[in-house]
């Protein structure tokens, strides 16, 4: 690596973690990197049937016409 890095075992994902964290906390603060890191959480349910729910009754026509009269909204 570059920068005056560490060398990092990239195969070793505990490392990489560990890595990361550092990487994180040192540019971040701790409290900021807890704060990024919530950003990922995993979810819950099932995004692909929930998805099909919500857009059963519209057209890919419609959600167009839907998202560039929102667009408009936000522009004007």
């Amino acid at each position: 690596m570059n920068g005056g890095s560490i060398a990092v075992d990239f195969r070793n994902p505990a490392v990489v973690r560990r890595a990361g964290l550092d990487a994180l906390k040192k540019e971040l603060g701790t409290v900021g990197a807890a704060y990024f890191l919530r950003q990922f959480g995993t979810g819950y349910g099932d995004y692909t049937c929930d998805r099909d729910q919500v857009f059963e009754d519209i057209t890919l026509d419609e959600l167009i016409k839907e998202v560039k009269e929102l667009d408009a909204s936000f522009n004007s």
